[in-house]
């Protein structure tokens, strides 16, 4: 059995060996806000139950079980996220932290269970993928909005930054998933972009606005 604070290990490794390839002891502690004997620590005890590759001046590295354990508690997070939203009436801003506590739920039946009542989604709240009944996730290259052009027409398809903040921001604009954005012009001096989308009128959005808006041409 893999306990929680394991599991949220296990979750962080695949997300930073997605975003940034190789990871280290060190990027592990700065992303969950730990010290490094603890970081270290745990390597080890992932690495008995052969979770984790741990070795010295090494990356880090998950296991193929290490990958599916990971693989599966992030479809579990997602499956939550979308059951809100869907069945619950929740907003996309709200779900976040309610299914940081209910991922770490053991039971694959309630979960297969939620996922057939939602339909099989491929997809959560936020455009993410959401793994399958064996922890493989399909990983989808998108594009920023920062790439692109004046003139190019894009739709949104993803967002990488789901604090509710960052979502709340975006209810504000009425920018939600699926709007076909046009951008009119990009400044130079800040790389800020001005954008229209669905009849509105010209929206300015800021180049760190811009780089977690995730579109497709």
């Amino acid at each position: 059995m893999v306990s929680l604070t394991e599991e949220n290990y296990l979750k962080a490794l695949l997300s930073l060996a997605k975003e940034k390839g190789e990871v280290n002891v060190t990027d592990l502690s700065k992303h969950l806000g730990i010290k490094m004997p603890t970081a270290n620590s745990m390597m080890k005890k992932l690495a008995e139950k052969k979770l984790v590759v741990y070795e010295s001046y090494k990356p880090l590295r998950l296991t193929e079980k290490g990958k599916k354990t990971a693989g599966l508690i992030i479809r579990k997070h997602r499956l939550t996220e979308m059951f809100l939203v869907d069945k619950m009436g929740f907003g996309w801003e709200q779900v976040h932290e309610i299914a940081e506590q209910i991922e770490h739920i053991h039971s694959q039946d309630f979960f297969e269970k939620m996922d057939e009542l939602l339909g099989y989604p491929k997809f959560d709240p936020h455009g993410s993928p959401i793994p399958d009944k064996n922890g493989k996730m399909e990983w989808i290259s998108y594009q920023t909005l920062t790439h692109c052009n004046v003139g190019d027409v894009v739709h949104l398809a993803a967002v990488t930054n789901s604090s509710a903040e960052f979502l709340k921001f975006l209810n504000a604009r009425e920018l939600k998933l699926g709007a076909r954005l046009r951008i009119l012009a990009i400044e130079s001096f800040d790389k800020s972009m001005t954008i229209t989308y669905d009849g509105r009128s010209d929206e300015v959005l800021s180049a760190l606005v811009c780089e977690k808006l995730l579109v497709t041409l």
